[in-house]
């Protein structure tokens, strides 16, 4: 059964989806100056890229962020506290 997630920005989108409206938004370059990874530096594809997010934990936070701040305009991580 599907649950709806009515707070998930990302409900409903693929990585993949996420990753080709970004680099068609940024293009590489700029992406890989926002996020530092060597998929988006060295030769970069979206095949080779999903690959890397898919077992990368934190490198698909940080694309997943940056997709929402950058076509939603909310900040996932605004209320977020490391104490």
């Amino acid at each position: 059964m599907v649950e709806d997630q009515p707070n998930n920005p990302l409900h409903g989108i693929t990585l993949e989806a996420v990753l080709t409206n970004l680099v068609d938004h940024y293009g590489w370059p700029e992406l890989a100056e926002r996020i530092s990874i060597n998929c988006f530096k060295q030769d970069p594809s979206i095949k080779s890229s999903l690959k890397f997010l898919r077992k990368t934990q934190w490198a698909r936070d940080k694309v997943e962020h940056l997709y929402i701040t950058t076509f939603t305009g909310l900040d996932p991580w605004a209320n977020f506290s490391n104490k």
